[in-house]
């Protein structure tokens, strides 16, 4: 049985100077007060255009970020490799809008899967739809409504583009994720990520669609995309996340009078994340998941599982998957013992992949002991070291 208390071997990537780097960041971000100061201050500094940009570089972006281009990600992902991490390029530029910035992120999501098919230490892609197409696109096809004669001209380039990527995909042998975001455009996500998995699942999964379980609905969904797999013949592939964006979910059912999507309770969210690993390991024939988790417990199932039903470690249709920077006793543990494990390396150039490292501070702070744990592991780490 694997085990995450050894931090020896969690930390084994990393210099005395990178883990005391690590142990200084944590412990800002684990100050709910200096983090939102530190939003605000972030902010103002970028509409005046005060130069932040090699500050920034040195700390947050360097503990979450691979790089600010492909070529500069090659130290991170030989690195992660050396212990047998595989790396998922994830181009986090954000808040772009206009055809041509829509075309120039695909074109770089294009190159990380022609990275890709080059070596083994990248397993697998990954995009965002709303890098792709303006948001209000997906959101006015998620509630049906009638698109104008230009929203049709841009749905179709939005389709291109999400298929330009997994057919690449698919020549490549490249899995590639399509991420989940807010619910009121998940509609959209969702039919576009099933249309390309009919298309390209054949043999194995070529498209994974994101399931956040933070919804109440989507243990259910699962069930039903499972049949649809079955009745069309394709692989389903299905990377199961809880959810990013909890309290702007429920602060729109609020204001808008709807019921919110997510669960009532940390621990409804836990057991159908559960449920679900128990579900895709029982239909792995037709299933691959990927275990996009930071939590100890459900990453513990998960290998419980695999031996219960006799599937092998490194067995292709399961991995496990963490954030560059975060839960490395999880990765690195999973990792030692022969378990198909990767990392989102996310990259871009600093002032846009801003947005990303801003909302991943927030959400370190938000989440319940996840600083915390942070913390304690590196503490251990560190006096684990110096006794030596």
């Amino acid at each position: 049985m694997v085990s995450f208390d050894n931090t020896e071997i969690a930390f084994r990537s990393k210099t005395n100077a990178e883990l005391n780097r690590a142990y200084k960041l944590y412990k800002i971000v684990s100050n709910r007060t200096i983090v939102s100061f530190g939003k605000w201050a972030t902010n103002v500094a970028l509409t005046v255009k005060f130069p932040i940009r090699r500050a920034v570089k040195a700390t947050i972006f360097k503990q979450f970020c691979g790089g600010e281009t492909i070529a500069e990600c090659n130290q991170t992902i030989q690195q992660l490799w050396e212990y047998g991490i595989g790396t998922i390029l994830d181009y986090s530029v954000e808040g772009k809008i206009g055809e041509s910035n829509f075309e120039a992120t695909c074109k770089e999501i294009l190159k990380t899967i022609e990275r890709s098919n080059q070596e083994k230490a990248i397993p697998f892609s990954v995009f965002k739809v709303t890098g792709l197409a303006p948001f209000s696109l997906l959101e006015k096809i998620s509630k049906g409504d009638k698109l104008s004669d230009e929203e049709e001209v841009s749905r179709l380039a939005l389709y291109d583009r999400v298929d330009r990527i997994c057919h690449a995909a698919s020549e490549a042998k490249t899995p590639v994720f399509i991420d989940a975001e807010e619910s009121w455009i998940q509609q959209s996500i969702d039919d576009l990520s099933l249309e390309m998995m009919v298309k390209y699942n054949k043999d194995f999964a070529v498209v994974y669609n994101t399931i956040q379980l933070y919804r109440w609905d989507r243990l259910e969904y699962i069930k039903l995309l499972n049949e649809r797999a079955e009745k069309d013949s394709f692989v389903l592939g299905l990377k199961l996340v809880r959810g990013a964006y909890m309290e702007k979910e429920r602060d729109r059912a609020t204001l808008n009078n709807y019921r919110s999507p997510i669960q009532e309770s940390k621990e409804q969210t836990d057991k159908d994340y559960d449920l679900a690993l128990e579900y895709c390991v029982l239909n792995i024939e037709r299933i691959s998941i990927c275990a996009g988790t930071h939590n100890e417990k459900s990453s513990l199932l998960l290998t419980e599982l695999m031996s219960k039903h006799r599937i092998e470690k490194n067995d292709p249709r399961i991995c496990f998957a963490q954030l560059l920077g975060m839960s490395d006793h999880i990765s690195y543990n999973l990792s030692n013992v022969g378990y198909n494990v990767a990392k989102y390396v996310p990259y871009g150039p600093v002032d846009e992949v801003l947005p990303y490292l801003l909302r991943r501070a927030d959400e370190n702070t938000s989440v319940a002991g996840q600083t915390t744990r942070e913390l304690s592991l590196i503490i251990k780490e560190r006096k684990r070291r110096k006794s030596i």
